[in-house]
């Protein structure tokens, strides 16, 4: 046999070495994150007005605890993984739970729990967790099964009540990336287009109803989004602002550092949400889309891992994880463009913030794990076939 038959023959049964997984880690993907994750690290010095202090050094050590993570992530066994799946959705469901009892509030939200050194948000962490619970459960079902309306009510749990914890917070943004992921996944799994269309039909229906329940900063958001002039001082004052600094930098920007609507004050939450319209005011259309380009190469790597994984459940993970990275940066960009309601989304591996920052690299890590054991024979149960 083979070297490179042995291996494959190692890979299926998933007794490779540390050193053998290590190897088979995506490094090129780990230096296009690391590519991203230094943007933000420039951005954030300039953000604080050519300062690291008070976010670039403390995104660069996070960043760096992140990828020690991300790494140790990628070489864990995937059946381990799958093992405990529910597990893991099971304690960031309890820590859901906590937030409702002593979570922290700010900004008149009550997202959080107070660790000391970093405030960590569950609700962000929910976005792992169910992508793993449903990957394994649409693993364990034959496609004729997900066709079955009885299959789908578990599933369909498992996301409904997170979800309405997460809008109590109150969270929007984040409860609609944890609808819009578990529904990429329900349709991977192969659940039929016509029940996408009705549940859409269903909830369009139901708009005026929910209109009711919703926040009067969440109604103002729509209202904004719809006609940011009403309120230009109020309400519509970020977005506003957001499209004068993004019109400003033309093509080539205005140059690292000599942004005016940031410098001035003018662009709310320059380091979060609208750091991407910083970016664009100083690095102009060539740097924003420079940007974008890099998240498509991540993206196009995902995609490709999914589709050579050789398993249903690495590959559900694999599309899963991809999507959730996508629906950050396409909300973050189309949020700060005005094309769609301002939600508080950050721009991934480029915002600062610790639990965003901490879940993209799980994902990542997940990514990776699936890449490493994608000849993997897994049976049902989370164990290897043999073979």
């Amino acid at each position: 046999m083979t070297d490179a038959r042995f291996l494959a023959a190692r890979l299926r049964r998933g007794d490779m070495t540390l050193p053998e997984k290590l190897w088979q880690i995506s490094w090129s993907l780990v230096l296009w994150l690391c590519a991203i994750a230094s943007i933000g690290f420039f951005m954030l010095y300039s953000a604080a007005n050519a300062n690291m202090d008070p976010w670039a050094t403390r995104q660069l050590i996070r960043f760096g605890m992140g990828l020690t993570l991300m790494l140790s992530i990628a070489v864990i066994d995937i059946r381990l993984i799958m093992r405990y799946a529910y597990f893991l959705y099971a304690v960031v469901f309890a820590l859901l739970i906590f937030v409702e009892v002593r979570g922290v509030v700010g900004g008149g939200a009550q997202r959080w729990i107070d660790l000391g050194v970093i405030n960590l948000q569950p609700s962000e962490l929910m976005k792992v967790a169910l992508l793993l619970a449903l990957a394994r459960y649409f693993h364990s079902l034959s496609l004729e099964d997900t066709g079955r309306p009885t299959f789908l009510i578990l599933p369909l749990v498992l996301v409904a009540v997170p979800t309405a914890f997460i809008l109590r917070q109150p969270d929007l943004g984040t409860a609609l990336m944890v609808i819009m992921g578990a529904c990429v996944l329900f349709f991977m799994a192969g659940v039929r287009l016509w029940k996408f269309i009705s549940l859409l039909v269903a909830a369009l229906a139901a708009i005026p109803m929910l209109w009711r329940f919703l926040e009067s900063y969440q109604k103002d958001r729509i209202l904004t989004f719809i006609n940011p002039e009403r309120d230009p001082l109020g309400a519509g004052y970020h977005i506003l602002q957001s499209k004068i600094a993004l019109g400003s930098g033309g093509f080539f920007g205005k140059g690292f550092l000599q942004g005016t609507q940031s410098h001035l004050n003018f662009l709310p939450e320059q380091q979060t949400d609208f750091i991407f319209t910083m970016l664009a005011e100083e690095l102009g259309l060539v740097g924003g889309a420079g940007l974008i380009g890099l998240y498509v190469i991540v993206l196009a790597y995902g995609f490709t891992i999914a589709i050579r994984c050789h398993h249903q459940f690495g590959r559900l993970v694999a599309i899963g994880v991809t999507t959730t990275f996508f629906l950050y940066v396409f909300i973050n960009v189309a949020m700060v463009m005005g094309l769609i309601p301002v939600v508080g989304v950050p721009l991934p591996l480029i915002s600062y913030g610790g639990t965003a920052l901490l879940t993209i690299m799980i994902c990542m890590g997940l990514l990776m794990s699936v890449h490493v054991h994608r000849d993997a024979q897994i049976g049902l149960r989370g164990g290897y076939d043999e073979g």
